[in-house]
């Protein structure tokens, strides 16, 4: 936003700078100046981590054994992701999601998520979740303020389960979606990962799942951000494939118009108006061009893509004497610097040095 000054009322007065809390919400849209990249997009979405620790350890996120997690005095404390999110809002972020890790771990997070929900100028907040711990917590987090889940199901197979998340849990994870549909979210999706040989027989029987409950299936394609280094592009079970199995099951599914151009998902609705399903394709059909988003890790680095090599520290801005001035430029440091494409299809593609669960999902 560059600076926003008033002057004091007095002749000769030296001008004060307007704090975050002092810009009101009409001031705010008079004062933005919207984080814009130099190809032209406009980011107005915040994925934030509030957590790298998590409660399994699903193959194609973390490793399985001698996990090294970021001490906690190096986690942002939830006074300082507030701050930042100000900030954020200032400059034109309107939606946030909480992710990890599993962002569920985290004591107390309702605390948070209605420090969060008073932010002026944020009128989305979700959180994306394996599940586990979801029935425990789905109430209080809704009365915080929590608008919308995204719920991580790849399978209704406990043994699959087992295999992908090398822990139990599956039943922990279906109660807790029934738990948060009773509770009355807003809007649940369920998130599957595409994975060639362990997909092709869940497509079905998850999109069912989904339908029965009236809820959005998601399936995103298998992308190079495991621990373990596995990925190659043969295990990618394709949007376009999933798109098959499912209409060979349920007939014709009709593609919906994005009500916003930024979304990564393709949705399709099936002919009798229950369920949505949701394809995120980002291996065979990059949507990097019209990428609104930018993440904060645990530890308080601000990431302008997944797959980005760099990163930019606010974390001793936000325990230093820095004023919102130079958070603010920072973040446009960063998205000054954003690439036009994650660069999969690129020969000199590099994988990012941290796994998902590190970066925050």
């Amino acid at each position: 936003m560059g600076t926003s000054w008033t002057g004091s009322g007095r002749k000769g007065s030296p001008a004060r700078r307007l704090t975050v809390k002092e810009i009101s919400m009409g001031e705010r849209f008079n004062t933005i100046q919207r984080l814009i990249d130099r190809h032209g997009r406009v980011h107005t979405n915040l994925r934030l981590s509030v957590t790298d620790r998590c409660n399994i350890r699903c193959w194609y996120c973390m490793p399985h054994e001698n996990v090294v997690f970021k001490p906690r005095e190096e986690i942002l404390t939830f006074e300082e992701i507030a701050r930042f999110c100000q900030v954020m809002a200032t400059l034109g972020v309107n939606k946030l999601r909480l992710t990890g890790g599993e962002p569920l771990v985290r004591s107390k997070l309702p605390n948070l998520i209605a420090a969060l929900a008073s932010i002026s100028g944020i009128d989305d907040l979700a959180l994306t979740t394996n599940g586990i711990l979801l029935a425990d917590q789905a109430q209080a987090l809704r009365r915080a303020g929590l608008t919308r889940l995204n719920i991580s199901l790849d399978t209704l197979s406990p043994e699959t389960f087992h295999r992908l998340a090398r822990r139990e849990g599956l039943d922990q994870v279906l109660r807790g979606i029934d738990v948060a549909c009773a509770v009355g979210f807003d809007k649940i999706r369920l998130n599957a990962l595409s994975l060639r040989g362990v997909t092709e027989p869940e497509v079905v029987r998850l999109v069912t799942f989904a339908r029965e409950r009236n809820l959005e299936m998601r399936f995103i394609e298998f992308m190079p951000l495991d621990a373990e280094n596995h990925w190659k592009v043969e295990q990618v079970l394709t949007g376009q494939e999933v798109l098959t199995l499912a209409q060979e099951a349920f007939g014709p599914l009709t593609p919906i118009e994005r009500d916003d151009p930024s979304q990564p998902a393709t949705d399709y609705a099936f002919a009798d108006g229950r369920g949505r399903l949701g394809l995120i394709n980002p291996v065979t059909q990059p949507f990097c061009h019209a990428c609104n988003r930018l993440r904060l890790t645990a530890d308080g680095k601000v990431r302008n893509c997944l797959f980005s090599s760099d990163d930019w520290n606010v974390q001793p801005l936000l325990r230093g004497n820095a004023d919102d001035e130079q958070i603010a430029q920072l973040v446009r440091d960063c998205i000054a610097a954003k690439r036009p494409g994650h660069g999969m299809d690129e020969p000199q593609f590099l994988r990012p040095r941290d796994a998902m669960y590190q970066i925050g999902g």
